[in-house]
């Protein structure tokens, strides 16, 4: 089981419908596509950067402390978003930590789970 995050660049929705409605506009456009994957814009490359300070890859992770469900983490990141799953027993403080520095980046993040904006 996971618990996924969506992080992107843009204006800060109005309230949490907006950003639900946002979120569902920028998943289809960047993740939900058959067209060619848009490489990610800087600041998401640089909020993943953050992310892997913190904990590292899963593929790097040879004393099982990353939070993260896939690798290379960088690859869920398309555009303006990134979609991210991190497992279950760490989600707590692993989305903490990211819906920090997302808003220490003046980027949006959202809890697909609860729909809700964080934090």
């Amino acid at each position: 089981m996971s618990y996924d995050l969506a992080v992107w660049e843009g204006e800060r929705p109005a309230d949490d419908a907006s950003a639900a409605r946002c979120f569902t506009d920028l998943y289809d456009r960047y993740i939900d596509t058959e067209g060619p994957a848009v490489p990610p814009v800087e600041r998401v490359a640089a909020f993943v950067a953050a992310l892997l300070e913190r904990w590292p890859d899963l593929a790097e992770d040879d004393d099982d402390t990353s939070p993260w469900s896939t690798s290379p983490l960088i690859g869920e990141a398309r555009g303006p978003l990134i979609y991210f799953p991190m497992r279950w027993t760490m989600a707590e403080e692993a989305s903490a930590f990211a819906a920090g520095i997302a808003s220490s980046m003046g980027l949006n993040c959202f809890d697909p789970q609860s729909r809700q904006l964080r934090p």
